[in-house]
Parts: structure tokens; C-alpha cells; sequence
């Protein structure tokens, strides 16, 4: 067939048009595959999403020094970790996933804070990428509070070390051993001025593990560093390097919060603008409390009210103090701390409370300076009161 040469501009032309068309549909084939890209984040504290539903942070605190990660679709790896910080110190960083509420930044949909006692189960999963030419913890991070705080420092941080390379060891002391998650771990306990630390550490690298969250918040409420009316602010996990730690790596990480666990109840995470409760509705008592401080010190006087219709027969108040504040002594009653909560019993002469009654107890105590605070919450025989 022979084509009019006054049509050859036009059949070019559509051509032309096929070509660019068919190009077109080649490059998109090409790109779609990488349209979610990896991204990296060198901002000191620069964070970003994964799966929509956990937040990872570069979170270099403790240095000036460069350090940069590369998220993933599952998790992150260190890409440049600049500087070093002495090994008997606090870290340079914590570049971490997490789940929750971590200064007001709180991960797509979460339901945290939540109080303890009502979690069924919190089964989480993490997967480490290890290296050795560097000095750092692979650290899973559990942050509880009396309050359902999404800013701030909480009032007891519990560390699981899965691994730990260098000269470098936990907060405070070691006090023994303890079976967590079918697991033996190292238990040390300390403080660091502005919480308490509970720290659990496995004898040997762990790469990866499943496991429930509750368990290690189980073991540190028997021990009396949190109590069941807390709450679970936030699940972390990443790692704390003191020298170097490029291509440390969180391959992959989950985890969940179920309710379930009792009548506390949690926050549900929804947008209705309400705080959650502070730990129930007071029951039939009240508690004053006040103090007298000085530079490093004070006094404190509490005085319990039965504000019920039967009397109380032996009583025992709980309280958190400030981080910071122990009980050096006390009269009227035996006072007692354990990781920063406060017991206090009766004696002998004052464990009967009749209706309308009151009785009265003091201490003495130390704080580490600073702006002077009171406990907020106060229970009497496991039952949260009014405070005035």
C-alpha cells in the first residue's frame, strides 16, 4: 500500500504522540516500586511515621556530634553516629520506635496512656541488627507514671537490655535476678535525679523476641516501683550508644495494648478533648498533706480522714513522692520507700480510723533541690482518696 506523501507529517506525528505515551507508562512502571522511599532523618530530634501507626526518632540528646538514621517501612538503621560521651555517663542519643506518648508526640492512634489495671496483655515484638565497633545497649524501653502524662519525664522507666557492648553499666545497683518471660534476667534499680530506673539485663545477646510488656510491669509493681492505679504512657525500643554505632539497626518492631485487665478503665485514645481520670473516684477518705522544705530537705504532715459510714480497722497509705524525695524518718507510724513509692502503716495505738475520725503521721525527708513538689495521689488500703 503506498501512502500519500501529504499524510506522512501527520502519521509522524501521531507517532510521536504513541511514543511519548508508551514512555509515559514506562516510567511509572519503573518508579512505583520505590514510591515509598526510605527516609533519613538528621534532625536531632526529628521523627517520622511508620506503618501509620508507631513514630521513630532520631533523638540525639546528648550530643552536638552528627547523627542520622534511615527509616524503613518495618524500622530504622544508623547511618552516621558522630562523637563519643564517657561510658561511666549518660548516653549520646536513644534513635527509637515506639508506641504511645513521648513528649507530646504521641504515635498515630495509639491508646496510651492507659491504666495498668486494666490491661489484658501488651504483646510486642522486636527484631535487633547488631554490630561491634561501637560501645551502647540495645535498650526496650517501658515508661510508667501516677498520671496519664503525654509530656515530660515519668516517674519510672523500666530498661530492658537485649544486648550490651563496652565498658558501660545500668542505673544504680545490681539487686539480684529475676524470671521474666521465661527469660533469667540481671535486675538493677536506681535513679538518675529525675526518675526512678528499673533495669532488666540478659546475661547474653538477644537478636530478637516476643514477648508480653505486662510481664516486666508486673514484676516491677511486686517489687514497689509502680502500683497497678499507674499508667502506661509509652513502649520503646532502640538503642542507647555512647561511642560511634553506625549500622546498629531496629529491623522490625510491634506492639499493641489490649484492655481488659480490670475496672480501671483506659484512655481510648479519642479526641473528645477530656483528660482521663487521675486514678478513679476518691473513696470514703481524705487526706491532707502538708510540708514544710529548706534547701535539700523537709518536713511532711499527713492527716487521713475516714469520710465513710464504717470504721477503718489497720490502714495502710501509698503515695509517689517527687523524684528525688526519700524518707530519712518518721513518727506516728512506720514509713517505708521502695522506688519511690511511699507506705505508710499504722502502730499500735492508731490503727482504728471510726467514722468521721482522723488520724495524723509525719516524716522527715531529703530532695535534691530544685522547685519543691507534693505527691499528688494518695490511697488508703488500695483506695484512692480526696486530697486537700
Amino acid at each position: 500500500m503506498t501512502i500519500p506523501s501529504r499524510a506522512l507529517p501527520r502519521l509522524r506525528a501521531v507517532l510521536a504522540i504513541l511514543l511519548l505515551v508508551a514512555g509515559a507508562l514506562t516510567a511509572l512502571a519503573t518508579t512505583a516500586p520505590s514510591a515509598v522511599a526510605d527516609e533519613q532523618i538528621c534532625d536531632q530530634y526529628g521523627t517520622t511515621t511508620i506503618q501509620g501507626r508507631y513514630v521513630a526518632q532520631n533523638n540525639r540528646w546528648g550530643t552536638s556530634a552528627t547523627q542520622c538514621i534511615n527509616v524503613t517501612g518495618t524500622g530504622f538503621r544508623v547511618t552516621r553516629a558522630d562523637g563519643s560521651v564517657p561510658t561511666n555517663g549518660a548516653p549520646k542519643s536513644y534513635p527509637s520506635v515506639y508506641y504511645g506518648c513521648h513528649y507530646t508526640n504521641c504515635s498515630p492512634g495509639t491508646n496510651l496512656p492507659m491504666r495498668i489495671d486494666s490491661i489484658a496483655d501488651a504483646p510486642s515484638s522486636i527484631s535487633y541488627g547488631y554490630v561491634n565497633d561501637a560501645v551502647y545497649n540495645a535498650s526496650y524501653d517501658i515508661w510508667l507514671d501516677p498520671q496519664p502524662k503525654r509530656d515530660g519525664v515519668n516517674r519510672t522507666e523500666i530498661m530492658i537490655w537485649l544486648n550490651r557492648v563496652g565498658p558501660i553499666q545500668p542505673i544504680g545497683s545490681r539487686v539480684g535476678t529475676a524470671n521474666v518471660g521465661g527469660r533469667t534476667w540481671e535486675v538493677w534499680t536506681g535513679g538518675n535525679g529525675t526518675n526512678d530506673v528499673i533495669s532488666f539485663i540478659a546475661p547474653s545477646a538477644i537478636g530478637s523476641m516476643s514477648f508480653d510488656v505486662m510481664d516486666f510491669v508486673d514484676e516491677t509493681v511486686a517489687r514497689g516501683m509502680a502500683q497497678r492505679s499507674w499508667y502506661l504512657t509509652s513502649i520503646q525500643a532502640g538503642f542507647e550508644p555512647w561511642q560511634n554505632g553506625a549500622g546498629l539497626a531496629v529491623n522490625s518492631f510491634s506492639a499493641a495494648v489490649n484492655t481488659g485487665g480490670g475496672d480501671g478503665g483506659g484512655d481510648g485514645g479519642g479526641d473528645d478533648g477530656e483528660e482521663p481520670p487521675s486514678g478513679g473516684e476518691p473513696g470514703s477518705c481524705e487526706v491532707t498533706y502538708t510540708t514544710n522544705s529548706w534547701p535539700g530537705g523537709f518536713t511532711a504532715d499527713a492527716t487521713i480522714r475516714n469520710t465513710g459510714s464504717t470504721a477503718v480497722d489497720g490502714w495502710e497509705l501509698t503515695f509517689a513522692l517527687p523524684a528525688g524525695q526519700s524518707v530519712t524518718n518518721a513518727w506516728n507510724a512506720t514509713v517505708t520507700s521502695s522506688g519511690g513509692t511511699v507506705t505508710a502503716r499504722p502502730t499500735d495505738h492508731n490503727a482504728h480510723i471510726a467514722p468521721g475520725g482522723t488520724r495524723s503521721f509525719g516524716f522527715q525527708g531529703t530532695y535534691p533541690g530544685g522547685t519543691f513538689e507534693e505527691p499528688t495521689r494518695f490511697a488508703l488500703n488500695g483506695t484512692d482518696c480526696a486530697v486537700r
